[in-house]
């Protein structure tokens, strides 16, 4: 992790300190959300307090204040008295909550497919050509930004504000696992194959193909989750 660097309150102006807290704060939980989406803190680990201050630069203020951003998000868990630890689901949590989600991936795409303007189907499909050349670099981190991008877009454009809100929801848990269900060629490049079909089917306005390829694409993603875990489990047994 790089180190964070923002003036301290005694030098900054007084006008300006809320707003450089408010700037730290936001790129802690940024750093850190990001170091557990890519794995570089893995599920189940003890966050140490001191040696994060130490990477980060900063204090334990807004290290905690971003640690309870995080736990509001499923993605740290802080029990009192014993710290903080990177979330950590079962298999059974792993396979409802992709349940839930492809459902709600289909539903915005059916809804996108009706409601999306030209300009935002333009960009999408800008956003898809970036993402081809991240997986053409082979660079995952890229890739996973623009690709979150992309399932953002269609939900965006379904304009529905509840469902918006429950895919926020749901979608923060499930970051990690998402960015996970890549780590194997062969099923990077299916994914790739069906966000291709994704664009066709937004172009023709065909709600019913979006909502059965959104389906599948996270059904998918759960069962590759599934099957390294399970990989991961068998390796350390022996």
């Amino acid at each position: 992790m790089q180190d964070i660097y923002l003036q301290t309150e005694q030098e900054a102006p007084a006008s300006l300190s809320r707003v450089a807290r408010l700037r730290l704060h936001e790129a802690v939980v940024e750093r850190l959300r990001n170091s557990i989406i890519e794995g570089a803190l893995a599920p189940g680990v003890k966050l140490n307090e001191r040696e994060l201050c130490e990477t980060l630069a900063i204090s334990r203020t807004p290290l905690r204040e971003a640690l309870k951003v995080l736990a509001a998000e499923g993605l740290v868990d802080i029990v009192p008295n014993r710290g903080a630890s990177v979330a950590e689901m079962s298999a059974a949590e792993i396979r409802e909550i992709f349940e839930l989600m492809s459902g709600l991936e289909a539903f915005s795409g059916e809804l996108a497919c009706a409601r999306i303007r030209p300009d935002e189907l333009a960009e999408l499909k800008a956003l898809h050509y970036a993402m081809l050349a991240c997986h053409a670099r082979q660079d995952l981190p890229g890739y996973y930004a623009k690709n979150r991008q992309i399932h953002d877009s269609i939900n965006l454009a379904a304009r529905n504000s509840a469902l918006r809100q429950t895919y926020l929801t749901v979608n923060r848990r499930l970051q990690a696992l998402r960015f996970r269900s890549n780590y194997q060629p062969a099923k990077w490049e299916k994914a790739i194959q069906e966000h291709s079909e994704m664009i066709e089917a937004l172009e023709a306005r065909d709600g019913r193909r979006l909502s059965e390829i959104l389906r599948r694409h996270l059904l998918e993603k759960r069962d590759a989750v599934l099957q390294l875990g399970a990989t991961h489990r068998a390796a350390g047994s022996e």
